[in-house]
């Protein structure tokens, strides 16, 4: 199950980045790397932990929502370092997710609740 779990998560992600990195950037203000942290806010809005906990759709949701998250924050990150709180925050969230399928613990709702605080000073 971890396995399975951990894979969901990497094609999630890849799938997310790919995606972005397929749509391309138009030179917007909102292209570049304060885009991509809005983005993985806005992704990281949606992701909801109870639903690591249901079954099927709900639960892949959640973890490509994380996934998501994560690969934009480290987008932005790249971009500029002003958003490396944010990409090290969702970042170990995700890890603690593709290592416990959890975030009920202390310290990756510490984490959690750091990257959403990151994305409510944006």
């Amino acid at each position: 199950m971890a396995a399975a779990l951990v894979a969901g998560l990497v094609l999630g992600a890849g799938g997310v980045g790919t995606a972005w990195a397929l749509s391309g950037g138009d030179g917007s203000a909102d292209s570049g790397a304060a885009g991509d942290a809005r983005r993985s806010c806005e992704a990281l809005q949606g992701f909801h932990e109870s639903d690591l906990r249901a079954d099927g759709a709900k639960r892949d949701i959640a973890f490509n929502r994380l996934g998501g998250a994560a690969v934009l924050s480290a987008a932005a990150a790249a971009g500029d370092r002003e958003f490396k709180p944010l990409a090290e925050a969702v970042q170990r969230v995700q890890n603690r997710v593709a290592r416990f399928a959890d975030v009920s613990e202390p310290e990756a709702q510490k984490e959690l609740k750091t990257a959403r605080s990151v994305c409510a000073g944006l």
